[in-house]
């Protein structure tokens, strides 16, 4: 078989002769999507000049650096999440990224603009998951207007939709959760609902998607007042104790913020596993483990690859096309212990 050649490459990848010239020599003056275009033809003809091409898109992909605020270090899913941010990073054709994630064990909302200010300093854009709050709405609001973007991650912190947005469309989470409930538990009853933190705008979505379905389709079931958390563990041991101790009727408990490690003990502690209707959040070893044991009988969850992929691929496309709103819905999964 001959060796392919130049206008052989410039024929595979839909381009001209002087194109591919352009792209072997480095010119500037080529688009990226094409030098890759060009790239993925020369791999696909087994083109001889391959590397040097591969070299040529390397070196002319921006170099963007990427900061992102996450939530407590211990927390597994968190730690999923920054592991998909890396891949995403990593993979991204876009842009060569230089990926900073920082986790905050202090919550509190001066701690947390504090450090957003201080990513922003050096950082091409700005991605953080947090409670929305005042002091963190102004500092978030001063980094925008120095130029630098702002993605809200997994919980939206403007309901006006001027920020750029990657997780669920949290409503639906909510109802998708209601009617869980209303088809699984064997007869209406109280349900105790324990929240992070209704500062977390998508903890608030989902309580108001979760009540807007029991008023709407199963107006017999007792919705208890939510239970604040502070997404700590052992605080959500202790209030499922509280809950399952006052009221010996539950028959389900809707998990909606941080803490769930605690109320799956609590549940054990107490005998009352497998015994309610238990929903929460996102597949981790701690919510697998109560899958397969009973503990838990759905988990409503981020699909993490793809979050990562489109709040990477925002923010390449926020800092190199000054596109707008960047804002992408992805969908949830659902598991039970039959589909994990």
């Amino acid at each position: 078989m001959r060796r392919p050649t130049i206008p052989d490459l410039a024929e595979a990848a839909g381009v001209s002769v002087a194109t591919v010239n352009r792209v072997l020599s480095g010119a500037a003056n080529v688009r990226l999507g094409t030098r890759e275009r060009v790239q993925e033809a020369a791999a696909a003809i087994g083109f001889y000049g391959l590397g040097s091409i591969q070299a040529r898109v390397h070196a002319a992909r921006p170099r963007l650096r990427f900061g992102v605020l996450l939530l407590q270090r211990h927390r597994p899913f968190y730690q999923n999440v920054a592991h998909a941010l890396q891949a995403a990073a990593a993979s991204a054709t876009g842009a060569e990224i230089d990926l900073q994630i920082e986790f905050l064990d202090d919550l509190s909302p001066q701690n947390t603009a504090d450090h957003a200010v201080t990513l922003a300093r050096t950082c091409d854009a700005v991605c953080l998951t947090s409670a929305v709050h005042p002091v963190v709405t102004d500092a978030v609001q001063s980094i925008q207007a120095a130029g630098t973007p702002v993605f809200a991650l997994i919980s939206q912190l403007s309901a006006a939709g001027q920020m750029h947005y990657i997780g669920l469309d949290n409503w639906k989470v909510g109802r998708t959760s209601a009617w869980a409930f209303a088809n699984i538990c064997r007869a209406p009853g109280k349900i105790g609902i324990l929240m992070g933190n209704p500062r977390y705008r998508n903890q608030e979505m989902n309580e108001t998607g979760f009540r807007s379905y029991f008023r709407e389709l199963a107006p017999d079931f007792t919705l208890l007042e939510p239970i604040s958390t502070f997404e700590a563990a052992a605080v959500a041991q202790e209030m499922t104790e509280k809950l399952l101790a006052d009221h010996a009727d539950l028959v389900g408990l809707y998990v909606s913020g941080g803490g769930i490690s605690g109320a799956l003990a609590a549940l054990r502690a107490t005998g009352r596993a497998g015994q309610i209707v238990v929903v929460g959040y996102d597949l981790t070893d701690v919510t697998r483990a109560a899958l397969l044991d009973g503990t838990m009988t759905l988990v409503l969850s981020h699909p993490l690859a793809q979050l990562a992929r489109d709040a990477i691929d925002g923010m390449i496309r926020a800092c190199t096309t000054q596109a707008g709103n960047q804002t992408s819905i992805v969908p949830f999964e659902i598991y039970t212990r039959e589909n994990i």
